[in-house]
């Protein structure tokens, strides 16, 4: 497959999420995002990897909460739905979050708008940074 058609799928799912949301959560544009996002992650990895990454034993409670999620905005509670999915997201990709932080924290500017006192010890807790003391 190709790598452009697979960022175009995965591009593509931000927009959807943003128009649901914006628009009151709407669950057709929502859903269409959910869609975008999985198949986008499944041409990135594979689908054995994916279907490795979504079930593993320490991941199931997660991956039951963002797939609940997405049934619970097909079903027609979109509000709802995205909490537990936002929830489950979370959980599955909380162990990329202190390295995305740290490649955003290197970025000219991004970074030091990164640093700056709240947001530093705000982004410390979330990627779990013990290097850095808090004051």
């Amino acid at each position: 497959m190709s790598k452009r058609l697979v960022w175009v799928l995965l591009d593509s799912a931000y927009p959807f999420f943003s128009s649901g949301v914006l628009l009151l959560f709407d669950k057709g544009l929502l859903a269409i995002g959910n869609i975008l996002f999985i198949s986008g992650l499944a041409c990135v990895i594979g689908l054995e990897r994916t279907f490795r990454f979504f079930f593993q034993r320490h991941k199931v409670k997660a991956s039951i909460a963002f797939f609940g999620g997405i049934i619970v905005v097909l079903l027609g509670w979109p509000l709802v739905g995205m909490i537990i999915e936002t929830y489950g997201f979370v959980l599955l990709f909380s162990g990329f979050f202190p390295v995305a932080i740290n490649f955003l924290r290197r970025v000219p500017v991004l970074g030091t708008v990164l640093n700056f006192p709240g947001i530093r010890g705000l982004l410390d807790r979330l990627a779990g940074d013990s290097s850095r003391t808090t004051v």
